[in-house]
C-alpha cells in the first residue's frame, strides 16, 4: 500500500506563510529606502551605493547583535514591534561610539512554526526604526525551523553597517585625563539585564506582566520591561560632525564597570553616582533583588544608555547642544590617569 507523498508543509515549514509574513512588512521595507539603495525587495543580495549618500571614500564600520531575552517579554505580552526598534537602535547606537552614522541594516527571524503576524511585527518594527534614523533596511533571512525552536518561541538579530570619515573615527585614543563625563539618559533596562530582571520580577516578587507597583509611576510591569532601546544618534551626531566628543562608551551588557574601560587606555575614568536619580524600575530591582552595587551596576545600566567624553573646553557648548535637542544629559565624572578603569568618586 502506497503512502500520500509528503509536502514541505507535513515537514513543519510552510512558505506560503513566509511570503504572507513577508507582504505584510513590504511597504515598512520600502519606506526605509535611502537613495543608496539600488533594487527593491527580494534580491537575494542588497545593493547600495555609498556615493549616493555622501559616503564615498568614508571607512566602513559593521556591527551584528540581538535582542536577548527582552524577546521572552515580549513573547509573553504579544508585542512584537517594539524589540524590532530596539534591535536595529542597538546596533545604530553600537557603531555610533566610533563615529559612525548608519547606512544600511540586515535582520534575521528564525522560530519553530512561522506565525505572518508576529514576523511582520517584527520586521516593520525594524522597518521604522531604519526609517527614523535616517537608514535602509536592505534586506534580511527569516527561518522557520520545525524541531528546533519551541512553539511560539523566536529569535532576532540584525546586522548593520554605517561609515565614518577617516579623521572623525572614535577609537579612544583621544580620551585622556583631564576630560569631562557625560551620561545621556536610557528609557530603562535598554536590551540587556532581562534575564535577571525576570528572574526578580516574576519569580521573586510575584509580578505579573500587568502589575503596577509604585515604583514604575503609573505603568505596568511590561511597558516598564518593553521600553524601547534609545538610539543616541539624532542628539550625539552634530557634536561628532563639531569635533567635540573625543569618545563614546554605549551601556550594553556588562554596565559602566565594563563597558567604559573599553576606551580608557591609560585613564580612569572617575563617576559619581549621585549626579543622576536613580529610576524607579532600578530602585525596584535593586530592591527586589537585594542586589550589591556592584553588581547591579553591571548588570543593569542604572538609568545611563550612553556615556560621552569631552574636552573640559567643550563641556558647555557639548550640554548646551544637546539641550537644544531636547536630550536630557548629566555631568557624571571626569578623567584621571590610571589603569583603565571605572573608579567610583565624586
Amino acid at each position: 500500500m502506497s503512502k500520500a507523498p509528503l509536502t514541505y508543509r507535513d515537514a513543519g515549514v510552510d512558505i506560503e506563510a513566509q511570503d504572507r509574513a513577508l507582504a505584510g512588512a513590504k511597504a515598512a521595507i520600502r519606506k526605509s529606502f535611502t537613495p543608496g539603495v539600488l533594487g527593491d525587495v527580494g534580491l537575494f543580495g542588497g545593493l547600495f551605493d555609498p556615493a549616493r549618500v555622501g559616503a564615498e571614500g568614508e571607512v566602513l564600520v559593521a556591527s551584528a547583535d540581538g535582542v536577548g531575552t527582552k524577546l521572552e517579554v515580549a513573547r509573553l505580552a504579544g508585542v512584537f514591534d517594539t524589540v524590532g526598534r530596539d534591535l536595529v537602535q542597538h546596533c545604530i547606537n553600537d557603531i555610533l561610539v566610533q563615529g559612525a552614522r548608519p547606512l544600511f541594516f540586515m535582520d534575521y527571524v528564525a522560530m519553530g512554526k512561522l506565525e505572518p503576524e508576529l514576523v511582520s511585527g517584527l520586521i516593520r518594527g525594524c522597518a521604522e526604526a531604519c526609517s527614523q534614523n535616517g537608514m535602509a533596511l536592505l534586506g534580511g533571512e527569516t527561518a522557520e525551523m520545525p524541531g528546533l525552536y519551541a512553539a511560539g518561541h523566536f529569535d532576532l538579530a540584525g546586522f548593520i553597517v554605517g561609515s565614518v570619515p577617516r579623521d572623525r573615527i572614535l577609537d579612544g585614543s583621544r580620551v585622556q585625563p583631564g576630560q569631562a563625563i557625560f551620561g545621556l539618559t536610557s528609557d530603562g533596562l535598554h536590551t540587556n539585564g532581562y534575564s535577571l530582571a525576570r528572574r526578580i520580577l516574576f519569580d521573586r516578587l510575584g509580578l505579573g506582566l500587568d502589575a503596577t507597583p509604585a515604583e514604575l509611576e503609573g505603568r505596568t510591569v511590561a511597558e516598564a520591561l518593553l521600553a524601547p532601546h534609545r538610539s543616541y544618534l539624532a542628539p550625539l551626531l552634530p557634536e561628532l560632525e563639531a569635533g567635540r566628543v573625543t569618545g563614546l562608551a554605549h551601556i550594553t551588557g556588562g554596565g559602566l564597570v565594563d563597558n567604559i574601560p573599553r576606551i580608557l587606555g591609560a585613564t580612569d575614568a572617575v563617576i559619581d553616582r549621585t549626579s543622576w536619580e536613580l529610576p524607579g524600575l532600578f530602585r525596584l530591582l535593586v530592591e527586589g533583588g537585594e542586589l550589591a552595587d556592584e553588581e547591579s551596576y553591571r548588570a543593569f545600566n542604572m538609568g545611563i544608555g550612553m556615556v560621552a567624553f569631552v574636552e573640559e573646553t567643550e563641556a558647555e557648548a557639548f550640554a548646551a547642544g544637546l539641550r537644544s535637542r531636547g536630550e536630557t544629559c548629566h555631568r557624571i565624572g571626569h578623567t584621571e590617569a590610571g589603569d583603565g578603569c571605572v573608579r567610583w568618586g565624586s
